[in-house]
């Protein structure tokens, strides 16, 4: 089963009841939007949210004035965020589409670039970066957020689901481990690609990018009382080149 075939499943399921949120969220218990200030303005912009899901992010930056193309391999997770965006009363373009095929979009098209737990998915990271390199407009920015690739290490001691986080933190896979690793979401396998934050900004530099801002939040709310690590790694960075 492929992630498009889990992210359907799982959609399938959704209840889609609670409220939207009133602004862009990166992830995991950490600071938003409204503290970071990473994307500014939005108003009369042109965005692609990739990897969108079910666009509780793209349908926040469409009420803020932005023209939104959601973006995501699940057909099921689009049709969420359509039905969302109707009861929010804003449109939202969408594509079906894995994130590193962005063919349709043309060169120099995109005033910004957002992704949120996405690039995890991607296998090949170095033509993702490229195609959202191609798509920006020289100067704008993309910002992304995914699981910290530490976090993707840690696990905890006899932890089990629906278990409160309180066991110790142990390694379960080395940090420089290649190849992908399977995880349960909402009872679905789905498969990730980690890779180590050397990687990633390798990776970014390759296509073009110049980095700007990275992030580490701190969690801002936790069940856990014992030692904590940074579950979400967030980055602006922006197009270079003409």
């Amino acid at each position: 089963m492929t992630n498009a075939d889990a992210w359907d499943r799982i959609a399938s399921r959704a209840q889609d009841d609670d409220p939207l949120p009133d602004v862009v969220r990166y992830g995991g218990a950490i600071a938003s939007e409204r503290d970071l200030r990473l994307i500014g303005d939005v108003t009369g912009k042109r965005v692609v949210d990739l990897g969108c899901g079910r666009g509780d992010n793209a349908i926040v930056l469409a009420l803020a004035g932005a023209h939104v193309i959601g973006v995501d391999v699940s057909r099921g997770q689009l049709a969420r965020l359509q039905r969302r965006a109707e009861q929010a009363e804003t449109k939202v373009e969408t594509h079906r589409s894995d994130a590193a095929d962005l063919a349709f979009l043309r060169a120099d098209s995109i005033d910004l670039a957002l992704s949120t737990g996405a690039i995890e998915h991607v296998e090949d990271l170095d033509r993702f970066f490229r195609q959202v390199h191609r798509v920006l407009r020289p100067g704008a920015a993309f910002v992304c957020s995914s699981p910290h690739p530490v976090a993707l290490c840690i696990g905890r001691d006899h932890a089990h689901p629906g278990a409160l986080p309180l066991g110790a933190l142990e390694v379960r896979r080395s940090y420089f481990a290649s190849g992908p690793i399977t995880l349960d979401h909402d009872g679905e396998p789905v498969t990730l690609w980690p890779r180590t934050i050397a990687e990633i900004f390798a990776s970014l530099h390759r296509a073009g990018f110049r980095v700007d801002t990275l992030l580490e939040p701190e969690p801002v709310a936790t069940a856990d009382t014992g030692p904590t690590i940074p579950p979400i790694l967030l980055w602006r960075a922006r197009k270079e080149g003409i």
